[in-house]
């Protein structure tokens, strides 16, 4: 559905808005399949230890839960499932991983361990691209907040290891239907049902992040549409090239 997406349009954003540390780094501007971006983690759940080199323990019985750590992690856009073979495999499956359905969280192979295994994450970003089909070719439109203000978008993230040791980390936006979205709805192919990344609730990102499992889907509602706003994309505006 969103093949594209901004990064944040100020460093300072991701202190003020996510309460994560300023990256030393900033990911490229745009952001398109098997392009680097960065994705916020809970740092103290047990699916994040081997991500985060670390070694996860068990709280004690009756200890409260511990509470949540974000952390920012670099990752490439579009999921490379850990069971790929290669990758060379993964890298061309994540052309098509961009988006994780909800109704396929739990069903489809791509995604559902990484759903499963609890792997969350908040992917920070400025707006989001559709293409509006209305005129008959596609215009490129932009999604962004009435108010400027970055948007946390949900996403599954996943590790891949090869055999000699190379690592991929990489994730997927989650999309939900936006058939009733006053919005959204005006995007996509015709006769189809549309849809939009899941963008959370300000003050649900630590809940989202440590949230069980078969609990976590009721974070994923469609974002206000008197809250967001559509432009076209500046004609002439090039993507950039693909890497890898």
């Amino acid at each position: 559905m969103s093949s594209c997406h901004l990064s944040l349009a100020k460093p300072e954003f991701y202190t003020q808005n996510f309460r994560v540390e300023t990256p030393e780094s900033l990911p490229e501007a745009v952001l398109t399949p098997r392009r680097m971006g960065l994705i916020i983690v809970n740092a103290a759940a047990e699916s994040s230890a081997a991500l985060l080199g670390r070694t996860f323990t068990d709280p004690e019985e009756g200890a409260p839960a511990l509470p949540v750590e974000r952390v920012l992690v670099p990752a490439s856009f579009g999921l490379v499932p850990h069971w790929v073979k290669s990758a060379s495999d993964g890298r061309l499956r994540a052309l098509k991983l961009v988006n994780a359905k909800i109704d396929n969280l739990t069903t489809g192979t791509a995604f559902r361990d990484a759903w499963l295994a609890g792997q969350r994450c908040i992917v920070p970003l400025q707006s989001f691209q559709v293409d509006d089909l209305r005129p008959g070719k596609p215009l490129p439109t932009r999604i962004t907040r009435v108010d400027n203000q970055p948007m946390g978008a949900a996403g599954v993230w996943a590790r891949w290891v090869g055999e000699d040791g190379e690592v991929i980390v990489s994730y997927a936006l989650i999309t939900i239907n936006a058939n009733a979205h006053a919005l959204m709805n005006r995007y996509g192919q015709p006769g189809n049902d549309k849809a939009m990344p899941a963008i959370l609730n300000e003050g649900a990102y630590d809940a989202w992040l440590n949230a069980k499992v078969n609990k976590a889907k009721e974070f994923l509602r469609p974002y206000p549409a008197e809250k967001l706003r559509a432009n076209p994309v500046e004609k002439g505006r090039k993507q950039p090239p693909q890497q890898w």
